[in-house]
């Protein structure tokens, strides 16, 4: 049997466009170790960085994709508008693009379905949503800044209202949730499914103080395979169908993340995990303005 090559694997979206199946993830990564890390990840076979705006690192980012020596177009970056600049799309992409040192972004998110006030951080316009944002940044679509625009931590009811709006000519292409078997929410990756949306997993391998790591069943299926637990989320997540972004900054623990060639899960392991008891959300919404999460992903 011809080795599985996992690292290679790619997801098609609906625009067509090929997003890799893992990237490098940078929420928290310190701004002075972020450039080697994207550096480091790059030279170990990742072709996709995820950022945001509200990282704070981008310009890190950028340098990092520069000093890799590999060519701009054989990368996918995603980066994200920030919550205070709903009212300022065209202004947020430039802004991110201008730090990243780059012509355009493979993926362009709305981080949160909350457009927040720049001058107060703890109120939401009364006159403008993210259904006017979208109205936005589907405006983006053709510039050449943006090949695709999606959205993140997006439940059901609030890509219900996006969807049946009808100024939502696009549809997002990809909803960046958080995805591990502690906060699976199989609903929410149903329903975009059946919509043509593509999921992205942020927090895949769950966070430092998780349960996920004291758990027997994924620590004893990782044993069995000889694998970390990391790899065994990581893998749990690409076989289901959406992408994963693990976060480091460590060489070693990059490198890691990348071991994930020849080998998979069988599906009893998968249906295993998919059936741990424990809920742990790494993400919030208690420091938004509104409300974002509902309970209606599982």
């Amino acid at each position: 049997m011809a080795e599985i090559k996992n690292t290679s694997k790619t997801f098609t979206l609906a625009s067509g466009d090929k997003m890799p199946v893992i990237g490098l993830g940078t929420w928290q990564s310190p701004k002075n170790e972020t450039a080697k890390a994207v550096k480091h990840a790059i030279s170990v076979g990742y072709r996709y960085i995820d950022t945001a705006f509200a990282y704070g690192n981008e310009s890190e980012v950028g340098e990092g994709v520069k000093a890799s020596g590999v060519p701009r177009e054989q990368l996918w970056i995603t980066t994200k508008l920030d919550n205070p600049w709903h009212k300022r799309v065209a202004e947020g992409i430039d802004a991110s693009l201008k730090n990243l040192g780059m012509d355009y972004v493979d993926l362009y998110l709305m981080h949160w379905p909350s457009s927040t006030r720049p001058d107060d951080l703890k109120k939401h316009y009364d006159d403008w949503n993210f259904i006017d944002t979208w109205r936005e940044m589907q405006k983006l679509v053709g510039t050449g800044k943006v090949r695709n625009i999606g959205v993140s931590n997006f439940g059901i009811s609030n890509l219900e209202k996006l969807l049946n709006d009808p100024s939502c000519k696009i549809k997002p292409v990809v909803n960046q949730i958080e995805l591990h078997p502690n906060n699976p929410s199989p609903k929410l990756v149903a329903y975009c499914k059946e919509k043509g949306i593509h999921c992205t997993g942020y927090s895949c391998l769950g966070s430092t103080n998780s349960p996920l790591y004291k758990d027997e069943t994924l620590l004893s299926i990782a044993q069995a395979k000889g694998k970390t637990p990391q790899q065994v989320l990581l893998l749990w997540g690409i076989q289901q169908g959406w992408d994963v972004i693990p976060k480091s900054v460590t060489p070693a623990r990059i490198e890691s993340n990348f071991d994930i060639d020849g080998w998979e899960l069988t599906e009893e392991e998968i249906t295993k995990l998919n059936n741990l008891k424990d809920r742990f959300k790494v993400c919030g919404d208690s420091w938004l303005p509104v409300k974002v999460f509902f309970g209606d992903d599982e």
